[in-house]
């Protein structure tokens, strides 16, 4: 199934003429070698290899910053398929959109020495067509993100047709695809209002220089939001329901906090999780008997209606 992502290219996105001009896109993160022979299926042996030489490289780096840069290679030179689209904002307020047609290349001797070949092109995309969503997810800190849950919106938009959203899904997992169509932008209305919610009291959504914990890259998927309390000794895995089966969504966030403890964290921080979903659910609060490093949070939507 192709899928689509936002790739930057360069801070402020100083590669994109060059890059759209000699088709590719690019990873660095001061990894120096050829890549062929350990771009395995499992992020995790990846990281086992390569966070030590991009930590010896910068000692000054924390082991999240180094798993997070470790992912956004490996996304680049492995996860990326050929026929997968790529969108590359411009730094004037458009994006290119290309298609991967190549597999990992390595150039050596190059401030750009993880590539991958892309047909780019003619048309762009105005930031200001798209949905706020979008917008919030295209703008996230990162060199990579997956934002496939936007294809029906990113196909119009290549058209230059206009989007109106339809609640439809083809994933098994899911139950509700009204839910689902609501959760899967509660993603970013978190993101955008952290320090007004109970859980920014106590965490801070992991951020540095050039990444974000917003769909921190592992070997099952991205995490939702992956934060980290203030006195730096928990990390949080946070992920949203979005309408699937309760299993689906607690051997998920399982998953995905047995990835941040073997890869990620440091032997002395504690993991714990959390599910967010909009209705009470009884079959997640079973499991979650078990799992008492996982709590289980319900939200609410309000909506006022004020005269002027």
């Amino acid at each position: 199934m192709k899928e689509y992502y936002r790739v930057m290219l360069g801070r402020k996105s100083i590669f994109a003429k060059e890059c759209r001009e000699k088709g590719f896109i690019f990873g660095n993160f001061d990894i120096d070698q050829d890549l062929t022979e350990s771009l395995t299926e499992d992020l995790r042996d990846f990281n086992k290899e390569f966070i030590p030489i991009y930590l010896q490289k910068n000692p000054e780096k924390s082991k999240f910053s180094a798993g997070s840069s470790c992912g956004f290679l490996w996304t680049i030179s492995k996860k990326i398929k050929k026929g997968d689209i790529v969108f590359s904002p411009d730094g004037e307020g458009n994006y290119f959109v290309g298609e991967v047609t190549g597999d990992y290349q390595y150039i050596p001797d190059s401030d750009k020495p993880h590539r991958r070949e892309v047909k780019w092109g003619l048309e762009k995309i105005d930031r200001a067509d798209m949905s706020q969503e979008l917008k919030y997810s295209t703008g996230s800190i990162g060199t990579v993100c997956q934002i496939s849950k936007y294809k029906k919106e990113l196909e119009k938009l290549i058209k230059g047709e206009v989007f109106s959203p339809v609640i439809t899904t083809t994933d098994e997992t899911i139950e509700d695809p009204t839910v689902f169509a609501l959760e899967k932008h509660l993603e970013d209305f978190l993101i955008h209002n952290w320090n007004q919610t109970p859980l920014g009291k106590k965490y801070d959504i992991y951020k540095d220089e050039e990444n974000s914990g917003q769909q921190f890259p592992t070997d099952t998927g991205p995490i939702d939001i992956l934060a980290i309390s203030k006195d730096k000794k928990e990390v949080l895995v946070v992920e949203l329901k979005k309408g699937r089966a309760s299993d689906a969504v607690v051997g998920q966030i399982q998953r995905y906090m047995g990835y941040v403890t073997e890869c990620i964290a440091e032997d002395t921080q504690q993991v714990k999780g959390i599910i967010i979903a909009l209705d009470d659910d009884k079959r997640i609060k079973f499991a979650l008997k078990v799992a008492p490093n996982i709590d289980f949070y319900r939200y609410e939507v309000k909506f006022n209606l004020i005269k002027e």
